[in-house]
């Protein structure tokens, strides 16, 4: 071997030496297990907390299927082979449930959306505008969240009397939004203050006014915290009971909680679980539907809410 074959073949030599020495080095199989433990610790752990969630679900779903006379008997195997529609149809047949999911469904929107715009417009007007009192207002605000509002159901029914929309799901709609806002404004001025300042300077110089910086510019950044807004709203209008009862006095204008009341003491002395199952189902299926549609903005504008402040 000539000196200069010698010459070429040491670095390569060192080279392969090094790298060998570099994957064998001390640490790297261990962090490498490390992470396919964590791994397999988060898939486990994730895996666990899904049934948590989703069992009891699916054994609603499975029960409302189940005839009435073995809703309320103790399950077994056997009942899974006498799995039928029956309740489904007996619900929407006879108790027109289709159209109590319809009224509460037209007065959740109302809420979600009504609620979203004013809590946007107020959560922009707290985060980007200072006037004399600004944090007293919001701090007031902040207050009406901690008074319940079964507190406030005799003078409100007064109220809404007076301006002739009890008995009326647009009234229902109103009520609800009322005490929907607190919490949506909470959310929103807390997801603009998140929004870099410059972004609204550099808009007002190129002659947007603070309509248009809102509607164009900030707009597609607070979408996390108005889906939010839109989901707490619309999950709180679509099971809340009380007020409904309260404010409405017609059996065609029922919501599908008083619905499902209804179809549990209709009955004297005879309880139907089989149908008070369909509609347990029934009235699961938008909220469902809704928080996974809405899931990732979800939890970001809830985090927007909370973290900030």
């Amino acid at each position: 071997m000539t000196a200069a074959s010698r010459a070429s073949y040491a670095p390569r030599t060192s080279r392969t030496a090094g790298a060998a020495r570099a994957s064998r080095a001390p640490g790297t199989g261990r962090r490498r297990d490390l992470g396919r433990t964590g791994f397999a610790l988060y898939l486990t752990g994730g895996t666990l907390a899904a049934l948590i969630f989703l069992l009891p679900l699916a054994w609603a779903v499975l029960r409302s299927f189940m005839p009435n006379a073995l809703v309320t008997q103790a399950p077994s195997a056997a009942d899974f082979s006498h799995l039928t529609t029956a309740n489904y149809s007996g619900i929407i047949e006879t108790n027109d449930i289709l159209r109590y999911a319809a009224n509460s469904l037209a007065v959740a929107v109302g809420t979600g959306l009504l609620t979203a715009v004013i809590a946007t417009l107020a959560g922009y007007g707290f985060a980007r505008f200072t006037f004399r009192g600004s944090g007293v207002v919001f701090a007031l605000v902040l207050v009406t969240m901690m008074i319940p509002f079964q507190a406030l159901l005799t003078p409100l029914f007064l109220e809404l009397h007076s301006l002739g929309l009890t008995n009326n799901l647009t009234g229902l709609a109103l009520f609800y939004t009322t005490f929907n806002l607190p919490f949506g404004v909470f959310v929103m001025r807390n997801t603009f203050l998140q929004i870099p300042w410059e972004l609204s300077e550099a808009a007002a110089v190129d002659g947007a006014s603070p309509a248009r910086t809102l509607i164009s510019v900030l707009r597609p950044l607070v979408v996390p915290g108005i889906a939010t807004t839109i989901l707490y709203a619309f999950l709180f209008s679509w099971t809340e009971f009380v007020g409904a009862l309260t404010f409405l006095t017609s059996n065609n204008l029922y919501t599908l909680p008083l619905a499902l009341l209804n179809l549990e003491y209709g009955s004297v002395g005879q309880v139907n679980f089989g149908y008070l199952e369909a509609g347990a189902v029934i009235a699961m299926i938008p909220c469902v539907v809704l928080y996974l549609g809405l899931q990732r903005f979800y939890i970001r504008g809830l985090m927007a809410g909370v973290v900030k402040g």
